[in-house]
Formats: C-alpha cells, structure tokens, sequence
C-alpha cells in the first residue's frame, strides 16, 4: 500500500461536537466501530430500545454496498468510484472491496463531518496501482465536489457515483434529485449510480423511531417512499433486480431466503 494521495490539512479540520449526537457516529456505533462518544451511545441505545432491527439495517446497507461495488469492478469494469458520503471508517470501504478486485481502482470519498475528516487517513491508504483521495464538502455543493473531484477521477472514463445512506439527510426530494442528476450529468455513458436509504411503507415502528431521532435536536434523516427512491434513477438502466429491499439485491449464494427490511436501493448503468 502507498501514502494518501491527498491528505486533508489539520488546520482545517473542524471542531468535533461532542455534546450532540451525529448520524455517522450513531451509525458506526451500531456497526460495532469505535468511533463515538457517549453521546452517540446514549442515542443509538434509544433507538435500538424502539426499533432494534435498525442494527440489521445498519449492516444490511453495508454489505449491499459491498456486493455494490463487487459487481461494478468485476461485471460491469468499473475502476472509477466517487463515494459521497462515506461516513467513518469501517471494515470493507469502497476502496479495500474495489482495490482488492482491481488494485488499480481509483476512489474520492466525500464527507463533512470533522470526525470523518480527522479519521481520513483509514480512507487513503491506496494500493501503488491506483489512488484515494478525501473532499471535505457538503452533498448539497456538487460543484464542489465535482470541481475537486476531478483532480482524481478521469470524468471522461465511466464512474460509479456512490450515495449510501446520504440522501435522506437532505429534506426537500425535489433538491435531492437535483443533486443526483447534477452528479450524473457530469460522468460519461456507461458509468453507475448506486443508491440506498431507508424506507418508509415498510416498518411502522422503523418510522416511529426515526420520527423520534428526528425529534430529538440530532440532524434529522428522512425516510423515502419506495417510489421516491426509485424516482432517483429516472433515465438510467437499473441492474436486475432493480430498486428492491437491499437484502434482495444479488444476494450471497446460500445466504438462504433475504429477510425484507426498511432500506432500499439499487444500481443502475447511464446509458
């Protein structure tokens, strides 16, 4: 493995706020990660409290991104991924599946929260035949995103454009398909756009407990209407099994019958 290619300033990092629990903290803690306060605990215990199936989510989201990635390097020769909204380091990231496929596969991991940026370096460890880079930026700013993005990612090559579990943290779906159709705008035909979130229809007491977070003065996260998940990939070609329960999606063989869960997603081909 090489150094970083592009390793955030320390000056530049932002004040970690300890006194009110953050989403991707909460998320890691529910992974089994070590990268949260008490804060986080107290809140992840919450809503496990109601809603315990959310860790079967946590991790179900997990490895369909994984299974993701595994079919876009190996099927569809995909070498090219801008993950926006990574969240914190965890076993298995986007560039340790895909490298470990294809070490010559290029990553840009987008996130802005401090803790992910203070813990970037678990996401710059590259292999010498390829490349990752870290963008402190907001998925509200893809002209940023895609201005830096660029310095890394060839944008003329087919990329796979990576929204896991993000797009629920913007509110208005109107903005939200705004972002995914300027990100994809700017990648060429035959690149990928891989999308989960969590879904409401589905778990009434899922929803309860999300309601209840949403309540509680952490940022909120908003679940989405299967149609509204689906309604992301407007004009492109969804991979079979189309936008499903992510349990569904392609899974492992022998994993036995796929429990349906409140989290859907799917990838599809931009013709």
């Amino acid at each position: 493995m090489s150094d970083p290619v592009t390793t955030p300033e320390p000056a530049k990092q932002q004040k970690i706020d300890t006194s009110v629990p953050h989403s991707a903290r909460i998320w890691n803690y529910w992974l089994g990660g070590k990268d949260n306060y008490p804060v986080d605990e107290a809140a992840g215990d919450a809503y496990t409290e109601v809603f315990p199936g959310i860790v079967t989510i946590a991790r179900s989201s997990r490895a369909f991104l994984r299974r993701n990635i595994a079919y876009l390097v190996s099927e569809a020769g995909i070498r090219q991924f801008l993950d926006v909204g990574t969240g914190l380091p965890t076993a298995q990231n986007t560039h340790e599946v895909a490298q470990g496929l294809a070490p010559e596969a290029r990553i840009v991991y987008v996130d802005n929260d401090p803790m992910v940026l203070a813990h970037a370096r678990a996401l710059l460890y590259s292999t010498d035949e390829g490349a990752t880079a870290y963008i402190d930026a907001n998925v509200t700013d893809p002209e940023h995103i895609l201005e830096v993005a660029a310095e890394t990612l060839d944008f003329g090559r087919p990329t796979a454009l990576i929204l896991s579990n993000i797009l629920g943290h913007v509110a208005d779906c109107d903005q939200a398909r705004s972002i995914v159709t300027r990100l994809m705008e700017a990648l060429p035909s035959g690149s990928y756009l891989s999308i989960n979130d969590g879904s409401r229809g589905i778990d009434p007491v899922f929803e309860q407990a999300q309601d209840a977070y949403n309540n509680s003065g952490a940022v909120p996260y908003n679940l989405r209407s299967i149609d509204e998940i689906t309604a992301f990939f407007d004009g492109l070609e969804l991979v079979e099994p189309g936008v499903v329960s992510v349990t569904e999606w392609r899974p492992e063989p022998g994993s036995g019958v796929p429990e349906v869960i409140a989290e859907h997603g799917g990838l599809a081909r931009k013709p």
